[in-house]
């Protein structure tokens, strides 16, 4: 990370003028912990479920900061941070800045509304594996009519790109079928930080879960969500209901793990959405905390983190995940 009080990483390229984003929503927040009476911060341990409820009280947050170009904001100091839990200011423990090996679910449509979008997309997945690093690892998932894994945690991403070469689009849209394979499928990742990337129209229409199941689900999971939306750049005229709310189903599961969904205004622009996704799981601030609340009943606390204007420079804006579940014993 620069030196100095504050530094802005501009990753504004031409052809990300165009992406739209939909959805700027809270980001980023696993909720991780030391063992109980131990002092020290450790670690983020290997999660053994998709739900948020831990044995333990250390709770760390990553967080992305941005200004008012949307470039992000690199250089800031623990003292810049001010943290809330439901309400109460919570003194921050454990400050990083540095970029943790990163565990990656792709979950890929090619459904048979993806047809003319399916060589883009795949572009677009071959964008986002460019910036995996040595100690990351990603799987695939694919749907259409059912969802599969294609292929299992691997850190060569040429297996990913190899299985997405095969892909056929047609048949109808199991999208939250998926998502609920790649949640359980996270399960065994070995990075601490994970994240699901989706490429979808997000037109579901033939899962036997429902948005309400997975949005349940996704809340509770330690994995942060985002969508590359592949919507039709014309006037909702001839679509189906599905695909008029495809948007809107992929920004709320995004903002319920404080991810966020982007979109493409030109088919051409979705790598640069890929690679926006990519630079922003690597630019992330750790705040851990040791929560004043340390009743173990299982209730949703809500996470505020409030930043303290520098001097000089443009309005900042931080993106974190909006709560955790507590412990239960």
């Amino acid at each position: 990370m620069p030196s100095g009080k504050w530094a802005v990483y501009n990753i504004c390229v031409a052809s990300a003028l165009a992406v739209l984003v939909f959805s700027i929503a809270a980001f980023g927040q696993d909720a991780v912990g030391a063992k109980p009476g131990q002092q020290a911060v450790t670690p983020l341990p290997q999660s053994t479920g998709l739900t948020l409820r831990v044995d333990t009280t250390l709770v760390q947050i990553p967080v992305a900061v941005t200004d008012s170009l949307n470039r992000f904001v690199l250089g800031l100091q623990k003292e810049d941070f001010h943290l809330f839990e439901d309400g109460v200011e919570q003194s921050v423990a454990h400050f990083s800045g540095e970029d943790a090996p990163l565990s990656v679910g792709l979950v890929f449509d090619e459904s048979g509304s993806m047809d003319f979008k399916l060589r883009t997309s795949q572009a677009a997945v071959a964008q986002f594996l460019k910036s995996m690093n040595a100690n990351d690892e990603a799987l695939l998932v694919e749907f259409s009519d059912s969802a599969k894994l294609s292929v299992g945690f691997t850190a060569n991403t040429g297996e990913i790109q190899d299985a997405l070469k095969k892909a056929q689009p047609g048949g109808l849209t199991a999208m939250l079928d998926a998502l609920n394979l790649a949640l359980r499928e996270m399960k065994k990742a070995t990075n601490p930080r994970k994240a699901i990337v989706i490429v979808s129209d997000g037109g579901d229409n033939h899962s036997k879960y429902t948005a309400a199941e997975i949005e349940s689900l996704v809340r509770e999971a330690d994995v942060q969500i985002y969508a590359m939306g592949v919507f039709e750049p014309s006037l909702p005229f001839g679509l189906t209901p599905e695909e008029i709310s495809g948007p809107k189903l992929l920004s709320e599961i995004a903002t319920q793990t404080g991810g966020r969904a982007f979109a493409a205004a030109l088919m051409s622009d979705l790598p640069s959405v890929a690679a926006r996704i990519a630079i922003e799981l690597r630019n992330q601030y750790v705040l851990g905390y040791y929560p004043k609340n340390q009743t173990k009943d299982g209730k949703y606390r809500r996470v505020e983190v409030k930043l303290a204007q520098p001097h000089g420079v443009s309005p900042l804006k931080a993106h974190w995940r909006l709560g955790y579940y507590a412990p239960t014993q």
